[in-house]
């Protein structure tokens, strides 16, 4: 009978001796919700009712009739694409306009009194009256 007991192996065996165990296997684990759609970063946003009625109305009337999501994808892609316009000049630029046009109106051979003069070429910088509120290039004034 040996020392070790139970044991039937030599003492001297008996730390080299292993037991060898199978390789686990890695399992994928699932993936909870809903699989993904996209590699693009998700946007959202909030529109108010007649915002979200006139993009529809908009996608309604094209002829492939998109989804909502490529509705709002197509109109940002055409804001985006639009040709911005030109914004009112500044101040500076104002008075440089001005200057121009004064000078333009003194170089006309215009036969009237001092009077009549200096009111057609005030009339003539700042427009007509009636077209006043709609140029850009001048503030706009409060009602």
């Amino acid at each position: 009978m040996s020392r070790g007991g139970s044991c039937n192996l030599p003492l001297g065996l008996l730390f080299c001796y292993t037991i060898t165990m199978k390789k686990s296997k890695t399992v994928k684990q699932k993936v909870i919700g809903r699989p993904r759609t996209g590699i693009t970063p998700l946007m959202g946003f909030r529109a108010d009712p007649t915002t979200r009625a006139a993009i529809v109305k908009w996608a309604e009337a094209q002829p492939d009739r998109p989804s909502l999501s490529e509705a709002i994808r197509r109109l940002v892609e055409l804001g985006l694409t639009a040709k911005r316009t030109k914004s009112a000049p500044s101040e500076r630029q104002r008075a440089a306009l001005a200057d121009l046009a004064s000078k333009a109106i003194d170089s006309l051979k215009v036969e009237a009194p001092d009077d009549e003069k200096a009111s057609r070429k005030r009339r003539l910088i700042r427009g007509p009256e009636e077209f006043r509120e709609d140029r850009v290039d001048l503030p706009k004034a409060k009602k």
